[in-house]
C-alpha cells in the first residue's frame, strides 16, 4: 500500500484513526468470555464496527503470541479477515522486531511474503541491517521506533548526546536515510506531542504512527497541531479506549461510537490543519 493510497483513504473517511487490536482474552465481554472462538468473534465484531472510521488496524503480537499456536492462528485469521473484507485498510503488525540481518530477513518474509501485514514496527537499536530486509518489499512499511509513549522512554530516547541532541533525534536523522517517505514510518508517542514540531523538522513528510492518545493521556488536538503534514502524515492509534468501551453484549456498538467520536474530531482537525 502506497503513501498515496493511505492519504486517499484518510481523505475519503476524513479520519486518520488506527485501531489497535490488543485483544486480551481476560477482558472479553461476558457473552464471549471463556469461548474458544471468543477472540476471533470479538475481533470480527470490532473490525466491522470500526472499519467505517479507521484507516488502519494494528494487531499487537504480544496479545496473540502469549496464547501459543492458538493465539497465532487468531492473529493470522484476523489479518486475513481484514484483507478479505476491508482491503483498503492498512494493517500494521505491532511486533517491535529488530535483530541481525539474516534473522530480520526471516521476520520480513514471515510478515510480508505471506501477506499478513502491510507494515511492521521495528526497533532500530542494532542499526541499519536490522531494518534493511523489510525495505526490500515494495508497498510495505518499516515502522521504526523513535520516541515512544511509555514512562521509561526517557531512560534512553531523551538522553543527550555529546552535541546536545537527544538520542531520538539521532535515530530519526539516521533512519530517515535507510528508506524513503514511501516505505518508512516512525513511532512518536502522543504523550510527547509538544516535541512533534521538532520531529517534523527532521522528517517533514514521513508518516508517523502515534500511540498514547486516550488511556495514556495523549492529546489528539496537540498531536495534530504539532505533527500534521501536508498529506496528514499521522496515524493516531487507539486501543483500549475503543476495544473496551463497554463490557456488555453492546461492546461493538460502544466501540463504533467511540471510533465515530474520534473520526468527527479528526475531521475537524483535518479541516483546520490541511
Amino acid at each position: 500500500m502506497t503513501r498515496a493510497d493511505i492519504f486517499s483513504e484518510i481523505q475519503r473517511k476524513r479520519s486518520f484513526l488506527c485501531v489497535g487490536l490488543d485483544t486480551d482474552p481476560r477482558r472479553l465481554p461476558a457473552p464471549l468470555a471463556g469461548s474458544e472462538e471468543g477472540v476471533m468473534a470479538f475481533n470480527r465484531a470490532i473490525i466491522d464496527a470500526t472499519a467505517p472510521y479507521a484507516v488502519c488496524f494494528k494487531p499487537n503480537l504480544a496479545f496473540y503470541e502469549e496464547r501459543g499456536a492458538a493465539g497465532m492462528a487468531d492473529f493470522e485469521a484476523t489479518c486475513q479477515y481484514i484483507r478479505d473484507r476491508y482491503p483498503e485498510i492498512l494493517i500494521l503488525a505491532d511486533a517491535k522486531r529488530g535483530d541481525i540481518g539474516n534473522t530480520s530477513a526471516l521476520y520480513a518474509r514471515a510478515f510480508f511474503e505471506r501477506e499478513l501485514a502491510d507494515g511492521v514496527t521495528l526497533s532500530p537499536y542494532m542499526g541499519r541491517d536490522t531494518v534493511e530486509p523489510f525495505l526490500k518489499y515494495p508497498g510495505k512499511w518499516s515502522v521504526i521506533l523513535a520516541l515512544t509513549s511509555n514512562p521509561s522512554a526517557d531512560d534512553f530516547e531523551m538522553q543527550r548526546l555529546a552535541d546536545g541532541r537527544p538520542l531520538y533525534q539521532l535515530v530519526l536523522e539516521t533512519a530517515r536515510n535507510w528508506g524513503t517517505e514511501e516505505n518508512t514510518m516512525f513511532v512518536i508517542g502522543a504523550t510527547k506531542a509538544f516535541i512533534l514540531s521538532e520531529v517534523r523538522k527532521i522528517v517533514p513528510e514521513h508518516f508517523l504512527l502515534v500511540p498514547g492518545v486516550g488511556a495514556q493521556g495523549g492529546s489528539l488536538h496537540d498531536t495534530a497541531a504539532f505533527g500534521m503534514s501536508p498529506q496528514c502524515g499521522l496515524l493516531v492509534n487507539s486501543s483500549r479506549g475503543i476495544l473496551y468501551a463497554d463490557s456488555s453484549e453492546r461492546f461493538a456498538e460502544a466501540a463504533a461510537a467511540k471510533a465515530a467520536e474520534m473520526q468527527q474530531e479528526m475531521d475537524q482537525l483535518l479541516k483546520t490543519y490541511l
